[in-house]
């Protein structure tokens, strides 16, 4: 059975997870608690996230707000009723029109409903959300950790994770994705709030640069 979190136990976890690790310890000590990082189970907040493949997350919120500005409320209804070229003014590429239009008809066909997701466990979610267009492990990872909260969930596709882990646990940087995965596995049954903590201290040191 899978475990959720929500921001009434949140800070509690964090604590729990810096107890059980050195280094997610040394996070908090040294820069708090993170944002408690979250996004409705919308047709919009999966939009957001596939916007956010493979471009900088200004750039994908930017598209987002476009197309907000267009057709107001971001449902599968209203942006199938685009044209590919309305879609193109919006700033999506050609690849991202496609995949928003396939998560769109399988929401508005009902083989898809991300209410139902909320009671499915990871594998199940996975396995369903992988059929749609342009939804790999990332997305779905992301997907699980802002969206359902779901707790022991390390997203081995997402840079800003992974050389944040890299750098905590002294890693060599040519470490093989096999090798991270087993590091991450040290931090269950709660890799996403190790996750939080990783992105925290990869952010809050940007800052700084």
């Amino acid at each position: 059975m899978f475990e959720t979190f929500d921001q009434t136990n949140f800070h509690q976890l964090c604590d729990l997870a810096g107890s059980r690790d050195a280094d997610l310890q040394s996070i908090l000590d040294k820069y708090g608690y993170p944002p408690f990082w979250s996004r409705p189970n919308t047709f919009e907040s999966l939009v957001h996230i596939i916007l956010e493949q493979q471009v900088s997350l200004a750039s994908a919120l930017a598209t987002l707000n476009k197309l907000k500005e267009k057709i107001g409320e971001v449902t599968p209804a209203r942006l199938l009723l685009l044209t590919d070229q309305e879609l193109r003014d919006c700033y999506f590429s050609r690849q991202k029109t496609v995949y928003v239009r396939h998560l769109a008809e399988s929401l508005v066909s009902g083989t898809l409903s991300l209410s139902e997701m909320e009671t499915m466990d990871d594998l199940a979610i996975r396995n369903q959300l992988k059929t749609i267009k342009g939804i790999g492990d990332w997305t779905v990872d992301i997907y699980l950790i802002f969206m359902l909260h779901h707790t022991d969930v390390f997203p081995i596709g997402d840079l800003a994770a992974v050389n944040s882990l890299k750098k905590i646990k002294g890693l060599i940087s040519s470490v093989s994705k096999e090798e991270v995965l087993a590091v991450a596995d040290q931090f269950k049954p709660y890799r996403t709030i190790a996750t939080m903590l990783l992105w925290h201290v990869y952010l809050e040191e940007r800052k700084k640069k």
